[in-house]
């Protein structure tokens, strides 16, 4: 019998998956935002969403470093995962209601320095590189009426968006994924009109954008840079 997985386990296998999956897009991490076609994920998706066992990535501590001048240390550190309330007591993480605190209280688990958070952050930013580079290829091929690439873009900021804790940028990136394959919002139903498919797209692209901004906030501030 294969033995169980622990949440903690699941999350460094997500993130491994993220990590290999964002090599794989460069052009899309680094903002090049060349016009070679993403991959559409396949009726068994071995893409960011499965759980392939793979090993943590290596974190370069220069490029996470880099990421600002100004100290990475939490808003919220308290030496533990808890939020710094005035009377220094240790309360649950609260990022708001678009991330989920438990699935990003493990990410923070993967730090080596609870103060510094060196690995989190890396993963963070990476994503924060990753969503805005993929929303601008979305507005390109929503300009070109390329379902195909809409669908396989949103499936590929679904997967890194899940792997963060947030669960409405994961929803939105989901229908996103749902309207390029031709289907509605749950991905059931057929929707064979061109024109429908891409007008939700657009749609949800722009709420995905919204929800996007506020978790890039909420996550800036945890990090103590906020308007940096």
């Amino acid at each position: 019998m294969a033995p169980a997985t622990t949440p903690s386990h699941d999350v460094r296998v997500r993130i491994s998956s993220f990590t290999t999956t964002s090599t794989a897009l460069s052009e899309v991490q680094l903002g090049g935002l060349s016009d070679r076609p993403v991959e559409s994920p396949s009726g068994n998706c071995q893409s960011v969403c499965c759980y392939t066992p793979m090993r943590r990535p290596m974190l370069n501590r220069d490029m996470a470093s880099a990421h600002s001048e100004v100290s990475a240390k939490s808003a919220y550190s308290t030496g533990t995962d808890g939020v710094q309330s005035e009377d220094d007591s240790a309360g649950p993480l609260d990022l708001g209601e678009n991330i989920d605190a438990a699935t990003f209280e493990q990410i923070l688990e993967m730090d080596d320095d609870e103060d510094e958070r060196e690995f989190s952050k890396s993963i963070v930013y990476d994503f924060f590189t990753q969503a805005e580079g993929t929303f601008q290829k979305m507005d390109s091929n929503l300009e070109k009426r390329d379902l195909e690439q809409l669908s396989a873009l949103g499936h590929f900021l679904k997967g890194s968006s899940a792997t963060l804790g947030l669960t409405k940028v994961k929803d939105s990136c989901e229908k996103i994924q749902h309207f390029g394959a031709h289907k509605d919002a749950s991905g059931i139903e057929d929707e064979l009109d061109d024109d429908v498919c891409l007008k939700n797209c657009k749609t949800t692209i722009e709420q995905a954008k919204k929800e996007f901004a506020e978790v890039e906030l909420a996550l800036r501030r945890f990090y103590r840079e906020e308007g940096s």
